[in-house]
């Protein structure tokens, strides 16, 4: 049982103005595994106050790219250090299996770190410009005060594309974690702490949609950096509009994975289980349109049945298992709708369905669906769960239209034994990371979403443009 008692506000740990607390449940026992304080208004005043102390008269926005990439350097050394408790920590919270939490959960938060620290050491605050009437000085300065607003299905990932290059362009930051997976941000508190970043620029404050929505609107953000569901999304771009306040947001996706005619299917199955099926279905970018010729239909349905059937269901803390639980009684729940709605709407259950493969936790059978077409809500709807849906295309031309036919553009792949042709197509679907015969994403490279996606890049050198303001001095003489 992990017992917190303080919210990190101002670089100290202070007593919440609520009494409020929030309970962290297993999602494999139902049992109880943590508790923290439910942030209120009133907790979120204090931490933007400190945020703004710390930017409008602290030392961290004043220093260099480089001096702030060594502090962050030396943060990354410390999360290096821990990756694996940080790993074991947010299986234990939200059962993300532990070999996907070793892989990614951990590590990749600690590469975005070490990324922004290296790329820190040469960025050029001022660069020269020549002009028609003289020379202009081209001024990066860090945005300000940064709203950090996460989910729980990635939630060290997603914060730290946001942190990352916020502390490294030299904003504060205000962090609410969402409130199932609250327990890796202490972790990463005491990290910050060890590493010496200056009170006030890193807080962190636990909270529900009440206090998180008074975060948003608070006149002392000068951005909001969200992850989470579109409809959310929408409801914080509105405000931040009003405002006139900069936002980014990382929202949700229906990918699809085209199965060209000449793909290895025993070869891909291995890279398409990792991306359809990673944390359990929990990810925007999970790929659960699995699209296949006519001509390989039965094929393509039968090796994703395999490699689903293959996936053992289970405790998330054994490495053996593949696939492990929702984060929620609501989440399993909201799968088990939509698979109902798959076999109402005329769609076949090849693997899966309604039968719970167990009898604790908040688990729901892995489901592969035929005979899916793209108007049906499984095919349009983003699930976040471990269902998939394999519909048929006539040719490449038709598997292009069916995967730009979505209200999202976040993700996709192509599967192919020509990777040249792969991009070709590639270069033809509305998505903003696209994959040939793989998926991942790589810490120098932008990521976000066309359409219903979302607004904005993190990661890259694009991920660090977002968290700046530029200004132009032209002078003469």
């Amino acid at each position: 049982m992990r017992q917190h008692d303080t919210l990190f506000i101002g670089g100290e740990w202070v007593a919440p103005a609520g009494t409020g607390t929030i309970e962290v449940i297993s999602p494999h026992t139902e049992e109880v595994v943590g508790r923290v304080p439910d942030g209120t208004a009133e907790d979120m005043e204090r931490a933007v106050a400190a945020a703004r102390q710390a930017f409008d008269h602290g030392p961290w926005p004043r220093m260099t790219f480089a001096e702030r990439a060594e502090v962050i350097g030396r943060l990354a050394e410390i999360y290096a250090a821990r990756q694996g408790e940080m790993a074991a920590l947010i299986t234990e919270e939200m059962g993300s299996p532990i070999t996907f939490s070793n892989l990614a959960q951990a590590p990749q938060p600690l590469g975005m770190l070490q990324y922004y620290a290296d790329y820190g050491k040469t960025f050029a605050q001022e660069e020269q410009r020549p002009g028609l009437f003289g020379p202009t000085t081209v001024r990066r300065e860090p945005v300000g005060v940064v709203a950090a607003i996460v989910p729980w299905n990635v939630p060290q990932f997603v914060a730290m594309t946001k942190i990352a290059p916020a502390l490294l362009a030299g904003c504060a930051i205000v962090l609410k974690p969402a409130p199932e997976t609250p327990l890796d941000a202490y972790l990463l508190a005491e990290m910050v702490i060890e590493a010496g970043i200056p009170a006030g620029v890193l807080n962190i404050v636990p909270a529900g949609r009440e206090a998180g929505e008074h975060l948003v609107s608070h006149p002392g953000v000068d951005k909001v950096a969200f992850t989470g569901s579109t409809a959310a999304g929408r409801r914080i771009a509105a405000i931040c509009g009003e405002q006139l306040k900069r936002v980014s947001l990382e929202l949700g996706g229906k990918s699809a994975a085209i199965i060209l005619d000449d793909a290895d299917l025993p070869g891909s199955m291995g890279m398409l289980a990792i991306a359809s099926l990673m944390n359990n279905g929990q990810a925007c970018v999970a790929q659960t349109r699995i699209l296949a010729s006519r001509s390989r239909y039965d094929e393509v349905v039968d090796a994703v049945a395999n490699m689903v059937t293959s996936q053992p269901v289970g405790d998330p803390a054994d490495p053996g298992t593949g696939i492990g639980p929702l984060v929620a009684k609501r989440q399993q729940d909201r799968v088990e709708g939509y698979i109902k709605a798959g076999m109402d709407e005329g769609a076949k259950v090849v693997v899966g369905g309604m039968d719970r493969p167990m009898d604790h936790g908040w688990y729901v059978a892995p489901t592969v669906f035929a005979g899916v077409t793209n108007d049906m809500r499984i095919a349009r709807e983003e699930i976040f769960g471990p269902v998939l849906a394999v519909i048929p295309y006539e040719d490449e031309a038709d598997a292009i239209r069916i995967a730009n036919d979505s209200d999202y553009g976040l993700a996709g792949t192509v599967w192919t034994a020509d990777t040249d042709h792969g991009m070709e197509v590639a270069r033809q679907v509305r998505a903003g990371t696209y994959g040939v015969n793989c998926f991942m994403l790589e810490s120098n490279a932008p990521f976000g979403g066309y359409k219903a996606s979302g607004v904005g890049r993190e990661l890259g050198p694009e991920g660090l443009s977002s968290y700046l303001e530029y200004k132009s001095i032209a002078r003469l003489g």
